[in-house]
C-alpha cells in the first residue's frame, strides 16, 4: 500500500494522508495504471455532469481541464520543456533550456495545441464511447512511462535516473499488461489498437529524446505520458465519432 500512496502522491493532487512521496517512483510503477484508472473514473464523473449542463464542445473543456487540474498540470509542463528544448544546439544546452522554468514560444504553441486536440478529441467521440476512452487514456499514458524508463538510458542525474535506476522490467511488464486488460475490456480490439498506437509513439518519442538528449528525463516521460493519452483519445475518436 505503500506503492500505492507513492503513486497517488506522484501522479496527482490528491491529498493522501501519511507519508510515501519519498520513496522511489520506480517500485510504485506497477500502480500507474490503476491511478490512471482512478483517474478515469473521476474524468467519466466529470464528463457525465458536464454534459448534462452544456453543449457538447464545452463539455469536453470542463471534462479535459478537470483533467489538468487532478494530474496537477505535471504533464504538460514536461511536453513544453521537451519543446523548448529542441531548439538547443547540442544535448548540454538542450537540457539546460529543459532546467528552465520559463516557458518558450515552442512550449506554449505546444501546450495550447495539445490541449485543443485533446478538447477536440473529446467532443467528437460518440458518448457511449467516451465513457471508455476517459477510462483508457489515463491508463495507458501511466503504463508507457514504465517501458520508457526501462528501454532508454537517463543522462546524469535527475528525475529521470532516479526513475529508471528504481524501476524493474517485471513491473515495467505489469504495468503494461494492466493496460492492456483494460483496453481489451473497455474498447475490445480498438482500445488494444489504442493502446498498441500510444505506445509505439511513446518508445518513438524516446528513441527521438534520446538522440537529442543523451536520454529520457523527467520531462520526457511526462511528455510521453500527455502524447500517449492523446493517441488513445484521437484513435476513439476515428473509430466512435460523434454522430
Amino acid at each position: 500500500m505503500t506503492h500505492l500512496v507513492t503513486a497517488i502522491r506522484y501522479l496527482t493532487i490528491v491529498p493522501v494522508p501519511g507519508r510515501g512521496h519519498e520513496a522511489a517512483p520506480g517500485p510504485a510503477a506497477v500502480w500507474f495504471p490503476v491511478v490512471g484508472l482512478g483517474i478515469g473514473g473521476v474524468l467519466v464523473g466529470v464528463d457525465y455532469v458536464a454534459t448534462a449542463l452544456f453543449a457538447p464542445l464545452l463539455a469536453a473543456l470542463v471534462t479535459v481541464t478537470a483533467w489538468k487540474l487532478l494530474t496537477g498540470g505535471l504533464h504538460l509542463d514536461g511536453l513544453a520543456d521537451c519543446l523548448d528544448g529542441l531548439t538547443g544546439r547540442d544535448p548540454a544546452h538542450r537540457l539546460a533550456i529543459m532546467r528552465d522554468s520559463r516557458i518558450g514560444a515552442f512550449g506554449a504553441i505546444g501546450l495550447v495545441l495539445c490541449v485543443l486536440l485533446e478538447v477536440g478529441a473529446v467532443s467528437g467521440i460518440d458518448a457511449r464511447a467516451r465513457v471508455h476512452a476517459l477510462l483508457l487514456a489515463p491508463v495507458a499514458g501511466r503504463a508507457v512511462a514504465p517501458l520508457v524508463a526501462r528501454v532508454f538510458p537517463a543522462p546524469g542525474g535527475g528525475h529521470g535516473a532516479g526513475f529508471r535506476a528504481s524501476v524493474s522490467a517485471p513491473v515495467a511488464a505489469v504495468a503494461l499488461a494492466i493496460a492492456a486488460v483494460v483496453a481489451a475490456v473497455t474498447l475490445r480490439g480498438w482500445g488494444v489498437l489504442a493502446l498498441a498506437l500510444a505506445t509505439a509513439l511513446a518508445l518513438v518519442v524516446g528513441a527521438f529524446m534520446t538522440r537529442r538528449l543523451g536520454g529520457v528525463t523527467g520531462d520526457v516521460h511526462g511528455a510521453t505520458v500527455e502524447l500517449a493519452e492523446l493517441t488513445v483519445l484521437l484513435t476513439v475518436a476515428a473509430a466512435y465519432p460523434a454522430r
